[in-house]
Order: structure tokens, then sequence, then C-alpha cells
């Protein structure tokens, strides 16, 4: 049986629209991956939500790459001038819980199931954090990426709003060259883009391949 396939930008759009009809700017809370992956996401929403970024990311290897991504993160947000607030909040960096959550898929290919529960489990904890701040909705920067699963993420992200009581802003920013705006504001603001996805095995990775 094949799945029908979503075209979750579209989906956006008539979210959009309809906040720009109601004259509403909702709160949003807004997991970031990095700041690079930030940059396209926060020009674009900061015209449609107050937004709080919600750095939680604890697949990142080693430490001292954690401390530079998120000074990176909050360094954008201080430059960046958006229609609406934006504000941040640095969420808590436990490694040993994306371990336990990677048991047995280390050797796992990347972009699959490790991965997918990398998302659930990032996305989890944004969820619970905009229900427990009275969020109007959740979402993630990830879908920017072309190595990331769009489907799987905005599968993920329902389910969970669903649970929850949260809705999730669906999404796939790497649409209307949103990755491609990214790049280009990442060197206008002299970001610093990693080249690995984060986490210890995505870094041996990138390193196997050369």
């Amino acid at each position: 049986m094949q799945v029908q396939k979503i075209n979750y930008q579209k989906e956006l759009d008539r979210i959009l629209k309809t906040l720009q009809e109601g004259n509403q700017v909702p709160r949003l809370l807004l997991h970031s991956c990095c700041a690079p992956c930030s940059s396209y996401v926060l020009e674009y929403l900061s015209e449609y939500f107050a937004i709080t970024v919600f750095y939680y990311n604890p697949n990142i290897y080693p430490e001292e790459e954690y401390a530079k991504r998120t000074e990176e993160q909050q360094m954008l947000i201080e430059k960046f001038q958006p229609a609406n607030p934006i504000s941040y909040v640095e969420g808590t960096y436990d490694r040993e819980r994306f371990y336990r959550m990677a048991a047995g898929l280390e050797r796992a290919e990347e972009g699959k199931e490790r991965c997918f529960r990398c998302y659930a489990l990032r996305l989890r904890e944004t969820a619970e954090q905009a229900a427990k701040g009275g969020f109007d909705y959740f979402t993630t920067t990830l879908s920017i990426s072309p190595l990331k699963n769009a489907q799987k993420l905005n599968e993920i992200g329902i389910a969970l709003g669903k649970e929850l009581g949260v809705p999730y802003l669906v999404s796939d920013f790497k649409k209307k060259n949103g990755y491609k705006r990214s790049v280009e504001l990442s060197q206008e603001y002299g970001l610093y883009r990693q080249d690995y996805c984060g986490c210890q095995f995505s870094l041996e990775n990138r390193r196997m391949q050369g």
C-alpha cells in the first residue's frame, strides 16, 4: 500500500494565511538544531509568530562542539531584527539520555531508525515544554536540511501534538529555497556551519567518508 505524500509547505501556507486574516500573533516554541538551520526559519516565521527558540540537542558530541553551537545560536538571535519578538531557552544537555535512546542502533544506517528516534527524543521534549509554557504551537528547524526526513518529522510532531495538546506546526522548510536562503544568511551573519549532523555516530560516519 502506497503512503500518500503530504505537501507540508502548502499546509503551512494555509495556516499562516489564516493567522494573517485573523490578525493573530501566536506563541511558537521552535526547537532549533543549530544557528544556520534556524536562520531562514526565524526570518520566515517571525513575521507570523512570537518565537521562543528552544535549544535542546543532547545528541551533540563532543561537549566543545555543543558549546560552540549554543554560542552561535544566541549570537544569531542577538543580531537578528525580527518583526515579532524572539527569545531563547536552553534545554538540558543530557548526553546519557541520547545514548540510552541510541542503544543497539550505534551502527545503524545514517538517516534511518536511530535518527528517527533522535527526532522523537528532541520533539517530545519540545512538545512537553510547549505544553508547560502554554504555547500555541511547537515545531522544529530540522526539516530545512536536505538530509532530514520531513515526512517522518511531521508524523512524529503531529502525533506528539495530539498526545500533549499543543498543535504541531507542520513544515518542510527546505521548500521555497529555504535551505539556499539559510546558506545565504549564514554567510551574512558569519555563522559557523558544521560539517556533520551533531552526534558521535554522524561524526564517525563523516570521518569514514573522508
